[in-house]
């Protein structure tokens, strides 16, 4: 029988789907794309265009392009002569990936770190090494998703929080004490900061343990862009930091600080440390470059805040409501999904390309495009992006936004 008839007679499995998959598909495809949106996918780009303002990723230094950083990884792969492709937990001591975990914890004022495949892998890895059944884990309502899975693999309670509240927070822990409280330092979908010092002082009280995710503060903030926490003096505060180096490092993996003893626990308990490869030669000498560059880069860093500082201010005059943030991420929220397909529609056509986010990344009807600002952007790319903005404001409906009304309530309080 030949493979042609084969096929006719026994579809291809994934043809042959039980309802139970189907149906989360059709929810997907039927119910929210072809029905909800017309046709058309939140995520899926027009063709960009000579001279467009790209506010999609999260290379905010603009490190990327750096032909020193370049250099050194390409030396790397041509020196190789081959590595053993490995779990991290059978590197030996004094192994190139334990000496830039040391460099990287040191950069960041910790004993001990622990490089993971990426930001994901270490938060959920860590969550899962800390917690257990029946240990409640408090997380800010907009903390990562991978530190909500975190809390799921460990089968710990999870406990939210309303953002930024940390009298909701305190109020929380005395109701079902001691535990995990989990924050981000800088919001990746609004940009705005945790209020760090009320968080350890309740964590401190109650005898908790601290995380912070510093994924999108770290290489941006603080002395040599070692992060919020140092910025502050409360790295001896916080137990752990974590943070994918997807961001101002430019690169693909996760690090998280943490003692030495406790670095050797980890490595023996978190399944993503087990059962992933160690980073390989040549993603070790990027990152070793790259930390050399983001120490001295302070002159980048003022470029990204005088960035964000400007943009912000632009928007809030335009009658926008950015004010949820500060910083170098900035959330257009025009709240259900169709309005927010047609606020990334109206920028694309006017030459601006952000970010999509909604559900799961949002609430359902808090989808909004993120504009993810970096040092390299000049005047007339600012000026070309407050100008579509202005523009566009009766296009997309702007008054009749979530995040419009809710300005405009709290303006009359």
């Amino acid at each position: 029988m030949s493979h042609a008839a084969q096929q006719s007679l026994f579809p291809r499995a994934e043809q042959c789907m039980p309802a139970f998959v189907t149906r989360r598909m059709d929810e997907h495809y039927v119910t929210r794309v072809e029905q909800l949106l017309g046709g058309e996918h939140m995520h899926v780009w027009r063709p960009v265009g000579a001279g467009a303002v790209m506010l999609a990723g999260n290379d905010y230094l603009c490190i990327a392009g750096e032909r020193a950083l370049i250099g050194a990884q390409a030396r790397c792969l041509l020196a190789s002569e081959g590595e053993l492709f490995m779990s991290s937990v059978f590197l030996q001591e004094g192994s190139a990936q334990h000496r830039l975990e040391a460099r990287l914890a040191a950069f960041m004022g910790a004993e001990d770190g622990v490089l993971a495949q990426s930001g994901w892998a270490a938060n959920v890895g860590l969550l899962q090494s800390i917690a257990e059944p029946g240990v409640p884990v408090y997380l800010d309502m907009m903390a990562h998703a991978s530190l909500w899975e975190g809390v799921q693999s460990a089968q710990a309670l999870a406990v939210p929080f309303l953002h930024n509240d940390a009298e909701h927070l305190r109020r929380q822990v005395e109701k079902h004490g001691r535990g995990v409280i989990v924050i981000d330092a800088l919001y990746s979908t609004n940009g705005s900061v945790a209020p760090l010092l009320e968080v350890v002082e309740i964590a401190e009280r109650s005898g908790s343990i601290l995380i912070v995710d510093e994924s999108h503060s770290l290489g941006t903030h603080g002395p040599g862009g070692a992060g919020i926490v140092v910025a502050l003096g409360l790295e001896d505060r916080v137990h752990f930091r974590t943070a994918s180096l997807a961001k101002a490092f430019a690169g693909r993996a996760g690090f998280l600080t943490c003692s030495s003893k406790f670095k050797g626990y980890f490595l023996s308990s978190s399944r993503p440390a087990i059962f992933s490869s160690c980073l390989l030669t040549h993603e070790l000498a990027w990152f070793d470059a790259a930390l050399d560059f983001i120490q001295g880069a302070d002159a980048r860093r003022a470029a990204l805040h005088r960035n964000a500082k400007r943009v912000r201010a632009g928007l809030a005059e335009l009658g926008y409501n950015v004010s949820d943030g500060s910083e170098q991420i900035i959330a257009l929220e025009a709240g259900p999904e169709p309005k927010t397909l047609v606020l990334r529609k109206a920028l694309e056509a006017r030459g601006i390309y952000g970010a999509v986010f909604c559900a799961p990344a949002t609430a359902k009807n808090r989808s909004l495009v993120r504009l993810t600002l970096n040092s390299g952007l000049g005047g007339h790319e600012i000026d070309k992006l407050l100008d579509a903005c202005a523009d566009m404001r009766r296009e997309v409906d702007l008054e009749g936004w979530s995040s419009t009304r809710r300005q405009r309530r709290l303006t009359l309080v």
